[in-house]
């Protein structure tokens, strides 16, 4: 049967076939621990997870639940956004209630981009800013995020033919793969790059509330006037451990908005209305919260990187994100598959997040802390197997 040619240019999913390497190291008998995906393993809230269960208790909560969701959910998030960032949006324009925010990074290509438009990607980088220019018809141009910038991009090495060409710009931080972190001062030279090559910029932030060393992340809307120029998408996934609800939200832009709720209306029929007044206690939780669950992530992630040290990796301290970002002796997808056959324990190959990835692997910290440890000395006897001296 006829497959549309947009997909000739669209790769699969990385980690879709990846996940085919794990089934098959289990089925050899490994026991296998997954570092590799950032799948958080802890459950929200029980306030979060009783308001739920109230909600699909009620006859009437079963039906289409509407577009743009709820609207005491996108007060919800519009209070959460002053209360967290000090940022004032008006719920009725400025936020848009999303599946995760991954279909609303998609979706957003197919509201913003025609045939031919160039979009700005970091290298390495979430696959869907590409994905979604891909489906959108859009031409991406990566940049770089380097080691010795910290992971943040130079704006100022845009080429200006490419960044006056540029139709839309993604950031993400704090940063998956890196961890990487960026400041307001930052933010602001990113607005006023966005001001002066007249593009959208869009800044993805679902780890901004995964924070450790008593760091507190940003946000680009924080940037006065940055909502002329900028959305921004951040989700529950993280923050709150849901995941698996599949449920976020983008903020920002009255007008990009619109758009994107355009496209959302003829693609879906809105969220469970029980996922979303579950979201309205989630964003009204007590911070306590979430800085005891940011306690259990630091407790693993000292695990994390003193195994890696041991190891000989000695990746740089994440100051957010689940992730540890570690640069490794070959190339990433067959470092990765060694390390998987040999140990079972499964990290991410950085080649999946592009080019600039092909040096490092990601480990995620969303296992339990004894699990961690285990996948730790399995490391470690990995890189002694493979250094030891022959003869």
């Amino acid at each position: 049967m006829k497959r549309a040619n947009r997909l000739s240019n669209m790769p699969s999913y990385p980690f879709a076939g990846w996940a085919r390497h794990v089934e098959v190291a289990r089925q050899n008998g490994m026991d296998v621990i997954r570092l590799d995906i950032g799948n958080p393993d802890l459950p929200p809230p029980d306030e979060v997870i009783r308001a739920l269960g109230r909600s699909a208790h009620r006859a009437d909560h079963h039906g289409y639940p509407g577009y743009l969701g709820l609207p005491a959910l996108r007060k919800a998030i519009a209070t959460y956004y002053q209360q967290r960032f000090g940022v004032t949006l008006n719920p009725d324009t400025e936020v848009v209630a999303l599946l995760g925010s991954k279909e609303g990074i998609v979706k957003l290509a197919l509201a913003s981009l025609d045939p031919g438009d160039l979009v700005l990607v970091p290298d390495p980088g979430y696959a869907p800013y590409s994905v979604g220019a891909t489906l959108a018809g859009a031409d991406v141009h990566t940049f770089a995020l380097r080691p010795e910038r910290d992971f943040l991009p130079d704006l100022d090495a845009i080429p200006p033919r490419v960044a006056n060409r540029a139709v839309l710009m993604w950031l993400n931080y704090p940063n998956n793969p890196t961890g990487a972190t960026a400041d307001l001062a930052f933010f602001e030279r990113a607005v006023e790059f966005a001001r002066r090559h007249d593009l959208l910029l869009c800044h993805d932030a679902p780890y901004c509330d995964v924070t450790y060393d008593g760091y507190v992340a940003p946000s680009l809307l924080q940037v006065p006037g940055a909502a002329k120029v900028a959305v921004e998408f951040n989700s529950l996934s993280k923050t709150w451990n849901m995941a698996g609800w599949r449920i976020g939200m983008a903020v920002g832009n009255a007008d990009v908005l619109a758009a994107l709720a355009r496209v959302k209306s003829n693609m879906d029929s809105g969220i469970f209305r029980p996922v979303q007044e579950a979201a309205v206690q989630a964003l009204s939780a007590a911070s306590e919260w979430t800085l005891k669950r940011n306690r259990i992530y630091q407790e693993r992630l000292e695990i994390l990187l003193g195994g890696l040290s041991a190891a000989g990796l000695a990746p740089p301290r994440p100051r957010a994100t689940l992730y540890v970002w570690a640069r490794v002796p070959r190339p990433s997808e067959q470092y990765a598959l060694d390390l998987l056959r040999s140990t079972g324990v499964a990290v991410a190959p950085g080649a999946f997040f592009g080019t600039a990835g092909e040096e490092y692997v990601r480990l995620s910290i969303s296992a339990p802390a004894a699990r961690i440890q285990e996948a730790m000395e399995r490391v470690r006897q990995f890189a002694g197997q493979r250094t030891a001296p022959s003869g």
